[in-house]
């Protein structure tokens, strides 16, 4: 890992305490960027800072931020700028899944899946865009927005259509926004993980469990290898930092409005 591939880069990650946040902010920091961590759990961001600044490489800060809340996503942007700068980088990682069958979906259900994991992303790249365009165009490379996708936008499955819907809706932003923003030299992609191992997935098998589709735990991922994967085994957030960096570094300046797919070769069934 190439400590200084990220050196001068400020950067913003949702829902950054755990799983693929967590682990995208230790590896943007080991490579000297610095991070700001935003997370409804700030107690658990911040320990994820500490262990950065730790390290000694970039730097890191926490804040709580509940990012269906413009006030706390402009709040959020703000800190960014405060402690480093400005930004750079940012990526929308936050999300949540509780799935029900198609015709046990409630308002109740749709709205919590919808609000987090695309009007989010929404308000997000609109606060972290705002700033980018008023600190002015940077010299050598576009500003980047990273979109967390799911390969859910390209094979929906019945007990969690309001995931599969709102990932269709993460999709719909990257490419949107790459049109949008292209005059302001701010590029959109995104990655979209198949089956990794976060507190995510580990909840998802559970619930499988409650709704009868699976009778123990790990079952579900053990389908999935077993029926849908070219590579023979679940992923986990190491697998997916290196693409994370590859798009918030200049190796991917010419690129924008893509999904790369980091999915064992689920999609290619």
């Amino acid at each position: 890992m190439d400590p200084d591939r990220l050196k001068g880069k400020n950067i913003l990650i949702t829902g950054a305490a755990r799983g693929m946040g967590a682990a995208n902010a230790e590896s943007f920091a080991a490579q000297g960027a610095n991070v700001c961590l935003g997370d409804l759990d700030p107690d658990e961001a911040q320990k994820v800072a500490e262990r950065i600044n730790d390290a000694g490489n970039g730097r890191a800060i926490a804040v709580r931020m509940d990012v269906t809340k413009r006030e706390d996503n402009a709040s959020a942007v703000a800190a960014t700028v405060e402690a480093f700068g400005s930004i750079n980088v940012g990526m929308f990682n936050a999300g949540l899944n509780k799935p029900r069958f198609f015709m046990d979906i409630d308002e109740d259900n749709w709205d919590m899946i919808m609000n987090v994991n695309t009007k989010a992303m929404w308000l997000g790249m609109q606060e972290v865009a705002r700033q980018m365009i008023e600190q002015g165009p940077m010299e050598d490379h576009p500003y980047k927005l990273i979109n967390v996708g799911s390969i859910a936008s390209r094979k929906p499955l019945i007990d969690v259509t309001v995931y599969c819907t709102s990932k269709y809706g993460c999709l719909a932003l990257t490419h949107c926004g790459a049109i949008g923003l292209a005059e302001h030299n701010i590029t959109v992609n995104g990655f979209a993980p198949g089956v990794v191992v976060t507190p995510l997935w580990e909840q998802l098998d559970k619930d499988l469990i409650n709704m009868g589709f699976k009778e123990r735990e790990g079952q579900a991922y053990e389908d999935i290898v077993n029926n849908f994967l070219q590579i023979k085994r679940v992923s986990y957030p190491r697998d997916i930092t290196g693409t994370a960096s590859f798009l918030a570094s200049g190796d991917s300046d010419y690129m924008t409005g893509q999904m790369i797919h980091i999915d064992g070769g689920w999609c290619i069934q």
